[in-house]
């Protein structure tokens, strides 16, 4: 019992002096030091300190690296990689592959069990048009409350194996947390299923279907904050997104930038 209560005030006396270090020094220098301080809930976030540049992670992409995770591109190069996510279809994600075709982009969907249960044509229809099918687990759960690789695994396996069904190819093996949520613990269960962890570098607040953006509120937040190497992440059950697509895509290569996948990203090579 006395050992179990030193080693508590070890580490709340390590907890007092990392805050004091992240409050003296700053959030960027903290999160060079690791993914995270424990295994508990970690919400990924982003701090925007100038448009047109790369915004800071809570886990630099150094760190991430190391776990086969990423979150943003190099920023010597305006590459684009656009990602949506999608827990459902809402009626939208025809059009927007259509504008994705006009535009000759290739984007990643990470899809949940529940789309590919229910939208198997238009799953079939991202493959056969040349996009990446990702995997946003079969349930959505909040994975970084899943602390055993039995459970985790059976959350990616379960995709993988209902993706084989419909479509007679392996699923892509890029895993998106749902809503974020992660721990050091779960990047490297993932790295060790063979999956390349997907976070994000460029969201704004689109998921909500009874409260969407309007086009000046997307584009407020989706035109200045573009930069070089960011990895965008769009909800493909947003009616706005669905309408203001072509003219964003129209916009950025306006601007100079071009569209990569996410294998450009993470230098994976495709033998399929």
């Amino acid at each position: 019992m006395i050992i179990y209560i030193r080693k508590k005030s070890i580490g709340l006396v390590l907890g007092c002096v990392v805050l004091l270090f992240a409050c003296l020094f700053g959030y960027e220098a903290m999160s060079n030091f690791s993914v995270t301080v424990s295994t508990e809930i970690t919400n990924w976030g982003l701090s925007f300190r100038e448009n047109g540049k790369a915004p800071v992670g809570n886990a630099t992409a150094r760190a991430l690296k190391e776990y086969n995770a990423y979150y943003v591109g190099d920023d010597d190069e305006k590459v684009i990689y656009l990602t949506f996510d999608a827990g459902f279809e809402n009626g939208y994600t025809e059009k927007i592959l259509d504008t994705l075709k006009k535009h000759d982009v290739k984007a990643a969907f990470f899809l949940v069990g529940h789309y590919l249960e229910e939208e198997p044509l238009i799953v079939k229809r991202m493959v056969e048009e040349g996009h990446i099918v990702g995997n946003h687990t079969y349930h959505h759960p909040d994975m970084s409350k899943i602390s055993d690789m039995e459970s985790f695994k059976k959350e990616l396996v379960s995709m993988e194996e209902l993706y084989k069904q419909i479509t007679g190819q392996d699923l892509s093996k890029y895993y998106r947390p749902p809503q974020g949520k992660f721990n050091e613990n779960n990047l490297i269960m993932a790295n060790d299923l063979g999956y390349k962890t997907i976070f994000w570098s460029l969201a704004y607040v689109d998921w909500y279907t009874d409260k969407q953006p309007t086009k000046e509120q997307a584009f407020n937040k989706l035109v200045p904050r573009i930069h070089p190497g960011a990895v965008l992440l769009l909800h493909s059950t947003s009616k706005t997104n669905s309408e203001i697509l072509d003219e964003l895509l129209t916009k950025y290569k306006e601007e100079g930038y071009i569209f990569k996948t996410l294998d450009d990203l993470t230098g994976t090579v495709r033998t399929e």
